[in-house]
């Protein structure tokens, strides 16, 4: 007999998932009875009311969309309820679902976490994951409960950092590889067994600072650019020159020593505490983005300056 599920998101990443689920929904004899996603935010100069991608998507299959402002009241809890769905599938939906929500469905509430737990329990894990200099990340299928992303885990699935992988980049192939965990923990269910997570190793992905975003020279070019390419491309890290903000979209760590924060006599190249960073794509506030040469050329930087 098939399942009744319910998809939970909001953003772009779990929109993936909700495609993969209704493809497997469709071949299985499964259903997914309800979508829920965050309310229709303003955005843009207008301040015009858009839809969360996971509601757009959801629309479009002919799914019924649900999205209550809290989760907390009883009239969103009893339409929770009568769903009477076996199971939720939840992946960045944005709101804590309380112990009430969490025991509905049959088999409760699985989450799609984007990491592999429990390193990078928290917010922002694929950046976390960038700007850590991790080799390898992944995704968790996890049973919910009510602690921050510390429930058992019934499937996960690795996935290597390359060494171009960006915070966009990765979140992409981790969007896809999520979508294809999920599908693997349901062809496989009821048979998992959930594995309690681990007592070492735990650390949490906090959430983006944008006071996090500027470059320190003082630290080794490596470090900076794991911090590049885990801020890319929001919010970006950036580095300030004559009084102005300039935004560095890609670099390269170069094997070259000088004095920290200086600009070197050649090239779009900064030195770093142990090593260099070369500016392969810059921008400045309000500009289009240009390479790093063309930067330098336009006298973006002087030989010799301190950034």
């Amino acid at each position: 007999m098939g399942l009744r599920l319910i998809f939970m998101g909001t953003p772009d990443f779990a929109v993936s998932a909700l495609d993969a689920l209704q493809a497997f929904a469709r071949g299985n004899g499964h259903e997914i009875v309800a979508v829920y996603a965050r309310p229709p935010a303003k955005q843009g100069r207008g301040l015009k009311l858009v839809k969360a991608p996971v509601h757009q998507a959801a629309e479009v299959a002919g799914i019924e969309v649900f999205t209550p402002s809290t989760l907390k009241d009883e009239a969103a809890l009893e339409v929770f309820q009568k769903h009477d769905a076996d199971l939720a599938i939840v992946v960045a939906y944005g709101m804590i679902l309380p112990q009430v929500w969490l025991d509905t469905p049959r088999l409760g509430c699985w989450n799609i976490h984007a990491s592999l737990l429990p390193r990078w329990r928290g917010a922002a894990p694929i950046q976390r994951a960038i700007m850590a200099g991790d080799s390898h990340t992944g995704v968790a299928i996890m049973q919910m409960e009510a602690g921050l992303d510390t429930g058992p885990v019934l499937l996960s699935r690795e996935l290597a950092i390359a060494p171009q992988d960006t915070a966009a980049s990765l979140h992409d192939k981790l969007a896809e590889l999520g979508g294809l965990a999920v599908t693997q923990a349901l062809m496989a269910q009821p048979d998992l067994a959930a594995q309690p997570q681990a007592a070492e190793g735990i650390c949490y992905a906090e959430k983006i600072d944008k006071a996090e975003a500027r470059l320190d020279f003082s630290r080794s070019a490596s470090e900076l650019d794991f911090h590049i390419r885990g801020l890319s491309p929001f919010p970006g890290a950036w580095f300030e020159a004559d009084g102005e903000r300039v935004k560095v979209l890609q670099a390269q760590p170069l094997n070259e020593d000088g004095t920290a924060g200086e600009v070197a006599k050649h090239g779009a190249i900064i030195y770093c505490g142990q090593g260099a960073l070369e500016l392969l794509r810059v921008q400045k506030a309000g500009k289009g983005a240009m390479s790093g040469e063309d930067f330098m050329r336009g006298r973006g930087l002087r030989s010799g300056q301190k950034v």
